[in-house]
């Protein structure tokens, strides 16, 4: 059983050439900005709507054609080269003339989802630096927790080596030692839970850094965040980079609302042409032609109707964004307060009670004065309350971390 505590709480640093390095916060928000893959795809959306910009601006190419006409199949095609042939030839030039501000209306909605796409890439990485935050306080409670638990599986296994002394020379019974293995064995249990929790907790933030090879090494090595009295005030939510984007969207449906309306502007083709005629009289004439569409069928009926209830979508979407920004902020504020309260309540002397009380039982235990179930009990509430402070500490991170992302929005890149 001592063989198995030892290769226990040496499971951390098992298969390592050499001691991981503590990583700090700061450390892993710059490898997370380097190696994000969210940021980088978000980037990647904010480089194709600056690409719908300069499509939104170009002005319609020209059309060419060129057409053979008065070909007889009596008479036949004529000796000589393309240009003696007995046929009429035209080559035509035909350019659209966009009427009623299209053009800048393409470009004004194009411009506005740019600028959506940039708060978009703000907004992700806004949102994924509380990600990366919360995956680190997870390791450094994963580390913490792993540490209270090797330490108590210690101590276990030391009580029932000295327990089999004390049953063999007839100081306990042999169902109080029974007791203390079965303690013991829930211990080691209770380390190997650990270690697992530990892992999975270095493999999330090795996602997100770029570090999935050496995920193993990971270690946490900044301390939790002190514990302050904060006022607790917030910006504006237009300053939100989600509602901005929102706001740029809202703009852009209302651009193509419009311009859904402006196709009622018709639109113009200006043609010229060059025709070489030899089929009857040979003669070289130019020409000059316009056309417009009529419409007879519809007058882009569908396509306003649906401009508007695109645009009225996108306005509900940016009311709606409202409300759940004001929701959020609200809840990181409850949160970050019950946090606040419940770490105080721990640190304030509640883990400093358990802990004196854990040791006068261990004590009165060896000197005779306390049984060992109330021994048991006392260690059980130390490692409780030990657990409890320590997940009081990374929610009190947690919510620290939640408000100044739902609140401060300042910018994070």
């Amino acid at each position: 059983m001592r063989r198995l505590l030892f290769t226990l709480l040496l499971l951390p640093v098992a298969g390592l050439a050499q001691p991981p390095a503590p990583l700090s916060l700061p450390e892993a928000e710059a490898l997370w900005r380097e190696h994000s893959r969210e940021l980088r795809l978000a980037g990647a959306a904010v480089s194709g709507a600056a690409a719908d910009v300069k499509t939104a601006g170009q002005i319609p190419n020209p059309d060419v054609s060129l057409n053979a006409l008065s070909i007889s199949p009596w008479s036949g095609y004529g000796a000589g080269g393309w240009k003696d042939k007995k046929m009429d030839t035209q080559l035509r030039l035909d350019q659209l003339v966009e009427r009623g501000g299209k053009r800048d209306l393409r470009v004004k909605g194009a411009e506005a989802r740019l600028d959506a796409a940039r708060f978009d890439l703000d907004d992700a990485a806004r949102q994924q630096l509380g990600t990366l935050r919360y995956a680190y306080y997870n390791l450094r409670l994963a580390q913490e927790k792993l540490t209270l638990a090797g330490e108590t599986a210690g101590l276990y296994g030391k009580a029932a080596e000295a327990g089999k002394l004390r049953q063999k020379a007839g100081d306990i019974a042999p169902v109080d030692l029974s007791r203390l293995q079965i303690d013991q064995a829930r211990a080691a249990g209770d380390a190997r839970q650990a270690q697992t929790e530990l892992e999975q907790a270095q493999v999330a933030l090795a996602y997100l850094i770029g570090r999935e090879a050496d995920a193993r090494q990971l270690q946490a090595g900044d301390n939790w965040p002190a514990l302050e009295e904060q006022a607790l005030s917030q910006a504006p939510l237009d300053q939100r980079p989600d509602l901005a984007a929102a706001q740029r969207r809202l703009a852009a449906a209302e651009a193509e609302r419009d311009l859904a309306k402006a196709k009622k502007s018709r639109d113009v083709t200006i043609g010229v042409q060059y025709e070489h005629n030899l089929q009857n009289a040979p003669t070289n004439s130019y020409g000059l032609g316009v056309s417009v569409p009529l419409f007879i069928w519809h007058e882009y009926e569908g396509d306003i109707a649906r401009a508007e209830a695109d645009l009225d979508v996108a306005r509900l979407q940016y009311e709606q964004q409202q409300a759940q920004a004001q929701g959020q902020v609200a809840q990181a504020k409850n949160a970050l307060l019950s946090a606040r309260d419940r770490y105080q309540r721990l640190e304030g002397g509640l883990l400093a009670d358990a802990e004196r009380v854990a040791k006068a039982a261990e004590f009165a235990y060896n000197k005779g004065a306390m049984g060992l179930m109330d021994l048991l009990d006392a260690r059980r509430t130390l490692r409780q309350i030990q657990i409890e402070a320590a997940s009081a500490r990374a929610d009190y991170a947690k919510a620290l971390s939640d408000w100044q992302i739902q609140a401060e929005f300042r910018k994070l890149k």
